[in-house]
């Protein structure tokens, strides 16, 4: 796929893999609309980018519908959704409440599921669209302090699979990244990005392998 005048709405992209992602299909000549919940972040992010700022928070449920029609209206159609916005809490067996549980799953799981799904009518209704998922290595292997984090990619992963085998008589592909540990502000209260560590990987690849994904000729895709 040409990714040139491609029109493209990435979920918090105001920082990290979001931002690196956005610059990158910007600079591809996409048209790019990136969310975010810090209003004066997302502006000063977007115009850096030169991408659209569209605050919203993808937990706050009853907002999405007309959020999905607010983006697509400020594309001008809807061609690509890549689902990048996400939180994780990591407590031990023991102390974990229900709370860490719902906040998780409202952001990663329950919230992307129905933006997705006001995205998809669009799809559907053109016969066209491609989705990309961000989870994690969390989503292929559990690791110590990782129950509800990990839990919340393993829905998404197996989400996923669903809406391949559902979309795909519509020409929609639906694509699932999962990054291993990257230098972002994930994880960071204050949301201030971590420096560059040279064992780690940073934005730009994940960015790149989001690229590469979508430039692949649409009869194929990353199962």
């Amino acid at each position: 796929m040409d990714l040139k005048e491609k029109k493209i709405l990435i979920t918090g992209g105001s920082a990290g893999i979001g931002k690196a992602t956005a610059k990158l299909l910007v600079e591809q000549g996409a048209k790019v609309v990136i969310t975010g919940r810090n209003q004066d972040k997302l502006e000063a992010v977007a115009s850096e980018i030169g991408a659209i700022p569209l605050q919203f928070d993808v937990s706050n449920y009853s907002t999405l519908p007309a959020k999905a029609e607010e983006a697509i209206n400020a594309l001008g159609g809807i061609d690509i959704l890549i689902n990048n916005a996400g939180i994780g809490t990591f407590d031990v067996l023991g102390e974990i409440s229900i709370e860490q549980f719902e906040k998780v799953f409202s952001t990663n799981v329950f919230g992307l599921t129905l933006l997705t799904q006001e995205i998809v009518k669009h799809f559907i209704a053109q016969d066209s669209g491609h989705i990309i998922n961000i989870a994690s290595t969390a989503g292929t292997k559990g690791f110590a302090r990782g129950t509800v984090y990990a839990a919340s990619k393993f829905a998404l992963r197996g989400m996923t699979q669903c809406w391949q085998a559902e979309l795909r008589k519509n020409n929609i592909r639906v694509m699932l990244v999962n990054p291993s540990e990257v230098t972002t502000a994930f994880g960071s209260e204050e949301r201030v990005e971590r420096p560059e560590q040279e064992s780690k990987l940073r934005p730009i690849e994940i960015a790149h392998t989001i690229k590469s994904v979508l430039e692949m000729d649409s009869r194929g895709f990353i199962p």
